[in-house]
Order: C-alpha cells, then sequence, then structure tokens
C-alpha cells in the first residue's frame, strides 16, 4: 500500500541538509489545488534554516487559503466571510445579525481556530449567553453560529455543522404571542393623545400608523413622503432606519421582495397623515414621515425607549412595537384573513413565520385596512 497523500494545504516533514554555506531545510506541501510542491530554506544553522521553512510554510498557507475558511482560520475570520456573504436579507435582519457578532459571539469565540468550534464549545457559549441576555438573544446568536458553522463545512473546515447537535435552548414553556384587543388600542391611543410627554416626542401619530400597518419601527422611522399615496391611500415600504456601528444612523433598502411592498392604509390613518401634512409637516420627498423631534431620521433604539415610557404611563408596560405588529396579524386571522396576507401584510416571506410568532391566540378581535377601520373614533 502506497504512503497517504498529504491532506490539503499542510506539509511533510522537514529535512535538513548541510550546504557550503550552512543548512538547507526541505519540505513536501500539498497546495489548496491538490499539487504537491517543494519548499526550501537556507540558514547559517540547522534550527536557522528549519525556523525560515516554518515561517515561509504559514505564509505560503496564508496566501493560498486567502478567500478561503480552513480549520486553522479564527473564528473572527469566518464570521466576517460569513456575514460578507449575506444577500437578500432586510436591513433590519442584518443590523440584528452584526450587533449579536460584536456583542456576544466575537467576545467569546472570536479568537478561537475554526477546528476548535466543538459542540460542547458552542453549547456552553450559547447557555452562557442564555443567562446573561436572555433565551430569545441566545436562539439569535444560535442562527448566527448555524450559519457560519455551515460556511465552514463548505469550505471543509469543520466535517459538519456542531450547532444541529446542541439541544434546545428554551428555559421554561413558550408563551403564545400576546396581541391587543380593539377596545385596548383605542386606550392606548386616547392615552397618547392627552400625554404632553408623548406629545413633545410626536408620538401618537406614529403609534398609530404602527397601528394600522404593523410596521416595524425601522422601517416606520425610515418611511418619506415619497412612498406615501394620500389619494390612493397606501405606503411604499422599501427601506427602514437602521444604526450602523462607526456609522450612525443609516437609512438601507429593503432587498427581499417580500419586503419590499406595498400597503393599504385604513381611512382614519390616510385622514392622520392628510392632518399631519396640513399642521406643517415638510412634504419634502425625501424627508421622513415621521421625523425626530430635533429633526432628520429618528432613531429606533430611542424611539423604543420612548415608546417604553409612554406605554408604562397608559398602563400598558408589557406593550412594545412588536406588540402591533401582532396585534394586525392577529385580527387578520380572526377576522377570517389568509395566513399569506397577514405575512405580506408583516413582509414575511414564510407563512409558518407569521402563524408561530405573530398570530395571537384566544384574543377577541374584529378583523388589515377594513378591519383596522374599527379603531375609527365614534363621533
Amino acid at each position: 500500500m502506497g504512503r497517504p497523500p498529504l491532506a490539503l494545504g499542510t506539509a511533510g516533514a522537514i529535512r535538513c541538509y548541510r550546504t557550503g554555506g550552512g543548512f538547507r531545510a526541505r519540505a513536501l506541501t500539498r497546495d489548496h489545488d491538490g499539487q504537491v510542491r517543494t519548499v526550501e530554506r537556507n540558514g547559517r544553522t540547522k534550527s536557522a534554516a528549519e525556523t525560515a521553512l516554518k515561517l515561509a510554510l504559514r505564509d505560503r498557507a496564508q496566501i493560498t487559503a486567502r478567500g478561503h475558511i480552513t480549520a486553522g482560520s479564527r473564528v473572527s475570520a469566518l464570521a466576517d466571510a460569513w456575514y460578507d456573504g449575506l444577500a437578500d436579507l432586510s436591513p433590519v435582519t442584518m443590523e440584528a445579525y452584526r450587533r449579536r457578532l460584536d456583542a456576544q459571539i466575537l467576545p467569546g469565540l472570536g479568537q478561537l481556530r475554526v477546528r476548535e468550534l466543538s459542540v460542547g464549545v458552542v453549547d456552553r457559549h450559547l447557555r452562557l449567553i442564555a443567562t446573561n441576555h436572555g433565551v430569545a438573544t441566545a436562539r439569535m446568536c444560535r442562527s448566527v453560529l448555524s450559519g457560519m458553522c455551515t460556511l465552514a463545512a463548505r469550505h471543509d473546515a469543520l466535517q459538519s455543522n456542531p450547532v444541529r447537535a446542541l439541544g434546545s435552548l428554551t428555559s421554561r414553556p413558550r408563551k403564545g404571542p400576546r396581541a391587543l384587543t380593539v377596545p385596548q388600542l383605542r386606550q392606548i391611543r386616547a392615552a397618547l393623545s392627552y400625554d404632553d410627554r408623548a406629545i413633545a416626542r410626536d408620538l401618537p401619530d406614529l403609534v398609530s400608523f404602527l397601528m394600522a400597518t404593523g410596521l416595524r419601527i425601522g422601517e416606520a422611522c425610515g418611511l418619506t413622503w415619497s412612498a406615501v399615496n394620500l389619494e390612493a391611500g397606501t405606503v411604499d415600504v422599501r427601506a427602514a432606519v437602521v444604526r450602523v456601528k462607526g456609522q450612525g444612523l443609516v437609512v438601507k433598502k429593503t432587498k427581499t421582495d417580500t419586503g419590499a411592498r406595498t400597503l393599504v392604509l385604513p381611512q382614519w390613518c390616510v385622514t392622520m397623515l392628510h392632518d399631519r401634512a396640513a399642521q406643517g409637516q415638510p412634504l419634502e420627498e425625501s424627508g421622513p414621515v415621521f421625523p425626530a423631534p430635533l429633526g432628520g431620521w429618528r432613531d429606533p433604539s430611542n424611539t423604543q425607549a420612548d415608546l417604553r415610557d409612554a406605554f408604562a404611563a397608559a398602563g400598558f408596560d408589557w406593550v412594545t412595537s412588536y406588540v402591533f405588529r401582532k396585534t394586525v396579524a392577529t385580527l387578520m386571522d380572526q377576522a377570517g384573513l389568509s395566513s399569506r396576507a397577514a405575512a405580506d401584510q408583516l413582509g414575511h416571506a414564510n407563512t409558518s413565520m407569521t402563524t408561530d410568532v405573530y398570530f395571537g391566540r384566544k384574543v377577541p378581535a374584529t378583523g388589515a385596512a377594513a378591519v383596522l377601520e374599527a379603531l375609527n373614533p365614534v363621533p
């Protein structure tokens, strides 16, 4: 039986030979194209020649593997390669993945080699995240790590994806989605209309718009007047405001067909936008419909904090902007509209996401545009 070939990207034993001026160290290396080549270096002493050859082999491996993830690559390099290769994701999702990489994954795993991403290492790291930051954050980190390990497996840097062998991260029984009733929605709108702090922060109209559409907070903050057709009563969802590390607030265009969508508004929401324009809101096409109180783009994170204060003052401290998305989906479901229609309203590619995460159960409701007309105040 012949000698087995060298593994890709590895070198064989180093052999040293005496020369007239010292020593020559030589080794065979098998590059990533499968070719076996000889690499040699000279030195005044045997040790110096061996050291020079080892450095040459190291540098050669980095050059031949450029753009290629190997078992010896750092996890930080794998993360960069995975993130740079993402496509067809919403800007909100891209920014959420970037935050998980920078805040949880890279600080704990970034300096490891890819070969060291074992089931035990990943499991311990995710459970530590669940303890310190919550199960929801750990689940998103698990999704990111799974994508990274799948990429590593495609590059033969891992034999398999270790994330797939992990157990559940659920620490307690999963609660069903919680949605608001129409009377509760009316109560919140009424409470905000008398809240001086909420009015100063320009929250009542923003909250009403979120109720009428089920948009993500970043999508609402990134809505411009050019995307609003008051005559037709529609809005085009084409971008979202996100905060990018090192750049600040950035308006990113939606890449997916499902994320980019046109929504019909309830008539009371169209009237609200008409009134907003009539009360002095500038109708510059590139200007935001819901700007920050001091002008410019509204920061979604700061707006979430303002909303928490306003909802707590109204007696709804459990409500977030995402509850309105769940509420819109639930009202559509209870009115007999299809899960596909609800997914299109929310910008989901798969109806399973809508039904599993956004449909609240056992919530009395009426019935997106015609259904939500029920929010119109009674004269």
